[in-house]
């Protein structure tokens, strides 16, 4: 079967880990063909071009710039997404019948290029909801429902309903996901959404005592302190003001280390906030190299999540997978809509609590260090946990099993 991926993903081969490259992989291993339409934004200087791979093409196509640019250009960028695709599909791919089209929110701006393949090849469709726009900039503020702003909310949610209308089938992160989409958007029918969760090809990412003093060691980080580590990315989904207003509350904390690693829009945040305070007992660092960053995680003791009180959506962050394949137990300070909290209590890897009280958060830390003996034995929970739920398996049989063309 022919499989085309529409993403904003920019990668150059399917050899690397993620939750889109392991699925494509999965599919490509059991002999079908992937065809991706990625891209290359116009601030990185290269051409579109057309790469190789065994069972894949992908094709990286030149678009203007998305990221680390102005609202303007990023705007206008965004927009403009679905015609380009559009164009590139004609000009390479004309000759290829798709069976299936694969592609993710964000953006929910590729809608036009899913319905032109839909209706071409009469090629079924398949949605990987990965983020719900424009709910979440409203949430954010970022968007309003009234005021000039209205006109942007309703362009934007206008083309999400049409993106949902031309899915076959919609593939949400978690049960709450789902329910979210259901409630909100009544014209879909109960037997076109599922839960399709993130999920990854495992591997053990945990390092043995030597390598984690080595790590320690060589960035500067305590041997004999619980280490909390905030991996990713640092925008405003993951609520900067509120770990900022918890890291003033855990300066004097002599038992534990709080390592922060990542880019993003709060960055700068942060770095007022180290600059300022100087905390001994905290680090901030930037995005790493993958190898090193994987390992520098698997050097400590829990992983954090965190994100904005004000969400109405529920997000369900992918970090959790890389904390998990690092055999570290969680600690997700979220809004109260989000089920990733459930999710990390239930399978008793990991400890939640409301982004809202920084009293909250200082608490369930007090506790972990009381309890430091047990981190590594929840630790392993956590990858157990990711064996039996997150494999990429279960993500290729829940869109096989509803796909026709696999029947």
């Amino acid at each position: 079967m022919n499989i085309l991926f529409l993403t904003l993903l920019d990668f150059d081969t399917l050899n690397q880990s993620g939750i889109y490259t392991d699925l494509l992989r999965k599919f490509a291993r059991e002999k079908h063909h992937i065809y991706v339409i990625s891209p290359a934004e116009r601030r990185t200087g290269k051409r579109t071009q057309v790469l190789k791979e065994k069972n894949a093409t992908i094709l990286k196509v030149k678009i203007g710039n998305i990221q680390k640019t102005n609202l303007i250009e990023k705007g206008i960028s965004t927009i403009t997404l679905e015609y380009i695709f559009i164009h590139a599909i004609k000009k390479y791919f004309a000759n290829v019948k798709f069976n299936l089209v694969l592609y993710s929110t964000p953006p929910i701006t590729l809608q036009k290029a899913v319905e032109y393949v839909k209706k071409r090849d009469q090629a079924q469709t398949y949605l990987l909801l990965k983020d719900i726009f424009p709910q979440n900039a409203v949430d954010l503020g970022m968007l309003k429902k009234s005021g000039y702003k209205k006109l942007i909310y309703r362009y934007f949610r206008i083309k999400e309903k049409k993106l949902y209308a031309i899915s076959d089938y919609i593939g949400c992160m978690s049960e709450a996901n789902k329910n979210y989409i259901l409630k909100h958007n009544h014209e879909i029918s109960l037997q076109r959404v599922e839960v399709c969760p993130n999920c990854i090809e495992v591997l053990d990412m945990s390092i043995d005592e030597n390598e984690k003093k080595r790590m320690r060691k060589k960035y500067e980080i305590p041997q004999n302190k619980i280490v909390f580590v905030y991996g990713g990315n640092l925008g405003k989904p993951q609520g900067i003001p509120f770990l900022i207003k918890c890291l003033k509350q855990l300066i004097d904390n002599k038992e534990i280390f709080i390592l922060i690693v990542g880019e993003g829009t709060e960055y700068n945040l942060l770095e007022k906030f180290f600059n300022k305070y100087r905390p001994q007992n905290m680090k901030l660092m930037k995005e790493l190299p993958k190898e090193e960053y994987d390992q520098m995680i698997a050097s400590c003791d829990v992983g954090m999540i965190f994100l904005d009180h004000r969400f109405t959506i529920p997000n369900f962050p992918s970090r959790l997978l890389n904390y998990m394949q690092a055999k570290l137990p969680v600690l997700a300070v979220t809004d109260p809509n989000t089920d990733v909290g459930k999710v990390i209590v239930d399978g008793d890897f990991g400890w939640w609590c409301e982004s809202r009280d920084v009293r909250d958060v200082i608490r369930i830390i007090n506790q972990i260090v009381i309890y430091r003996n047990q981190i590594s034995l929840i630790g392993m929970k956590s990858y157990k946990y990711l064996e039996e739920n997150y494999l990429v398996d279960n993500a290729y049989e829940i869109i096989t099993k509803k796909i026709k063309c696999f029947s």
